[in-house]
């Protein structure tokens, strides 16, 4: 047998339709699906109208991290939805302030070699214990708890060879910002990255878990590392070493792309404002007063990182200048974090210890002053992500985190060398262990009534692709477009996640306060984009809220894989230039028809003429059989519904329905 990745074993092993071959869409089994709050209640709702009496993957979890400040109602309302559901329909439920989804995942539930899609971008941290872990629209995640196939194209694999080990004051944060550094925001689009060589037994689970999440800042389908030994230590620290497998490419395996990285040549990196993929060293922007420093959150939220800074900072006090604050990953490592002395050590040193939870990385809270510098030790700094317009947020480790911290200007953390031995965390044997704030699922809470406040409201519905549309342009944007820009976080907007008429009223808010109006002046409409659109958030509410307003079609150089795919979902047309100057000739109020569409998707024609102000354009509809079917249709669960209509399963209901919406 020919000699296989490790990305290829597992593929193979989960390969449910399709082949493996790059482009072309593949259907892989599922074995845990994630959910969080601020996806995670539309997703619910998504799972409810199929009808089922209880969720089919093998293991599907809640988490609750995003919605964390009650400012009234909605969010304490979701929160009691979703632990409802979860008792009603199998599922484990993780309370709020318990953690973030991905580290607390990785801690009581990740396996190697298992597959994760998680309703969360960043569900690709799974890679520290060697999972597959996917990011995907809501729908995709709730398909996945019924059982369905996860269907996506065929991932190219980049295969990078680790060497040496990492020196004094550099972490896995900047092995990641390494990778960005070269490949950008986009180079990872299509690929899965594996990691492989002797260096990867130098970098620890949590390490791992570290270059695997911010690997999606890449645009990358996934990250996978190797289950050994540093795997094991993990797992039996966690209690859970019966879990344990050895995984690893066969020796002289081929990879689609490779690259090499000597870890000892690594050194301190930072993301500048306000992209990923603007990386410099750190000595390049040192002296840049800092106002604010966040460690943790979404990433670099574990144990070492937090303990790490912890040590740095002892007997020592913050900047008089700069707010200091610590986001613990879980409950879990805050406890241990205590245990090893270290919460003290950040209290005397002046750090504001919050509730273990996402936070400022999703604009709840922690949002910086007005031209204020804030390092965060978070994988994205989108424009405005923090809450602040014209924010100036930087992405770093927690050794330069914690420089800037004491210096309150960006500092080498290498400099702290002359001052200090650099404290190499090592990971406990075993971790104190913490499951009492996740409520895990029985047969006594099957019977659960599922409880639902006023700011749970029905799923709207649309209908069918009709055979001719007459839209206007009611938006052109640039490149590189997120799914912030897209559809805002932030604590006004993230709690009317289950309320799709209200949310819609901010789609755009950022470029165009008045865009939900203008969309229903229109009817329909249609976005014209620059190349990568949609990167960043798994959020479907960026194609959802926009099809409530009447988007028929977006029309782009290219798009994210996450955003491509949810489209499809909702029914809105997914299209590229064929001749990207065409881009130049759509402006906002141009007239687009498009001409005899059910006959074009039902041929299979990847052509689409499109009549712009009355000349025309040729542009591009790539996407799978199984996707112009759900487009046909007017989103995936509208085709979904009608295949179990037909078989007489999922009959079930929820007690509401939603209005129906053109």
């Amino acid at each position: 047998m020919k000699a296989r990745n490790l990305t290829r074993k597992i593929l193979e092993a989960h390969l449910a339709e399709g082949t493996l071959v790059a482009g072309e869409e593949i259907g892989i089994r599922i074995d845990h699906t994630l959910l969080q709050d601020a996806t995670g209640t539309m997703a619910m709702l998504e799972f409810e109208a199929l009808g089922l009496p209880s969720v089919k993957a093998a293991l599907a979890a809640q988490y609750v991290d995003h919605n964390l400040l009650q400012t009234d109602n909605k969010n304490a309302d979701d929160h009691k939805y979703l632990q409802t559901a979860c008792a009603r329909y199998g599922i484990y439920f993780s309370r709020p302030g318990n953690g973030v989804s991905h580290q607390v995942h990785m801690e009581r539930f990740g396996r190697p070699g298992a597959t994760l899609l998680g309703a969360d971008s960043h569900s690709t941290g799974a890679a520290g214990v060697s999972m597959l872990g996917i990011g995907a629209g809501g729908l995709d995640v709730a398909l996945a708890m019924a059982g369905y196939p996860y269907y996506f194209p065929c991932p190219r694999v980049l295969g990078v060879h680790l060497t040496g080990q990492l020196p004094d004051w550099v972490s896995a944060k900047d092995v990641i910002l390494e990778m960005l550094r070269r490949y950008d925001v986009k180079g990872g689009v299509g690929k899965i990255i594996e990691y492989y060589g002797p260096g990867v037994v130098s970098l620890s689970a949590s390490d791992r878990e570290t270059i695997g999440n911010m690997g999606t800042e890449l645009g990358a389908t996934t990250t996978v590392f190797p289950s050994d030994v540093r795997t094991r230590q993990y797992l039996i620290a966690q209690g859970r070493g019966e879990v344990w497998i050895e995984l690893a490419a066969d020796p002289g395996a081929d990879y689609d792309e490779h690259t090499e990285i000597d870890l000892a040549t690594v050194e301190p990196l930072i993301a500048c404002p306000s992209s990923p993929g603007n990386v410099k060293r750190v000595a390049e922007v040192a002296g840049i007063k800092v106002d604010q420093t966040i460690t943790g959150s979404s990433v670099n939220s574990s144990y070492r990182d937090l303990l790490t800074v912890a040590r740095i900072v002892k007997g020592r006090h913050a900047h008089p200048d700069v707010s200091f604050h610590i986001n613990p990953g879980s409950r879990q490592v805050l406890e241990n974090v205590a245990e090893a002395g270290g919460v003290l050590d950040l209290l005397l040193a002046g750090a504001r210890i919050h509730q273990s939870g996402c936070l400022g990385c999703i604009g709840m809270g922690q949002a910086p002053g007005t031209g204020q510098v804030s390092l965060r030790t978070f994988p994205r700094n989108f424009p405005g992500r923090s809450g602040t317009k014209n924010d100036q947020v930087y992405l770093c480790s927690p050794e330069t985190a914690a420089a800037a911290t004491l210096k309150g200007v960006i500092t080498d953390p290498r400099e702290l060398g002359q001052e200090m031995e650099y404290p190499r965390i090592v990971d406990p044997e075993h971790y104190l262990v913490d499951e009492s704030s996740i409520i895990f699922p029985s047969a006594e809470l099957a019977v659960t009534e599922v409880v639902r406040g006023p700011n749970i409201k029905p799923l709207p519905e649309f209908a069918a692709l009709p055979d001719e549309l007459r839209a206007t342009v009611a938006i052109v944007v640039g490149d590189n477009i997120s799914t912030d820009t897209i559809m805002p976080a932030g604590n006004k907007v993230l709690p009317l996640r289950s309320n799709i008429a209200a949310i819609s009223e901010f789609v755009f808010y950022q470029l165009n306060p008045d865009f939900h109006q203008q969309c229903r002046a229109h009817g329909t409409g249609v976005v014209i984009a620059g190349e990568n659109y949609g990167q960043g958030s798994s959020r479907e509410h960026a194609a959802l809220a926009p099809r409530y307003l009447g988007i028929c079609a977006k029309i782009a150089k290219s798009f994210a894989r996450i955003h491509h795919a949810n489209l499809c979902n909702f029914g809105i047309l997914p299209l590229t230039f064929a001749n990207p100057a065409d881009y130049g000739r759509c402006r906002v109020g141009s007239q687009l028809t498009f001409s005899a569409l059910r006959q074009q998707l039902a041929s299979g024609a990847r052509e689409i003429t499109v009549t712009v102000d009355g000349a025309e354009i040729l542009t591009l509809l790539d996407v799978s059989p199984r996707q112009r079917q759900d487009l046909l249709a007017g989103g995936t669960l509208n085709q979904v519904r009608q295949q179990m209509n037909k078989s007489g399963v999922g009959m079930e209901r929820p007690q509401h329905s939603g209005k129906r919406a053109e």
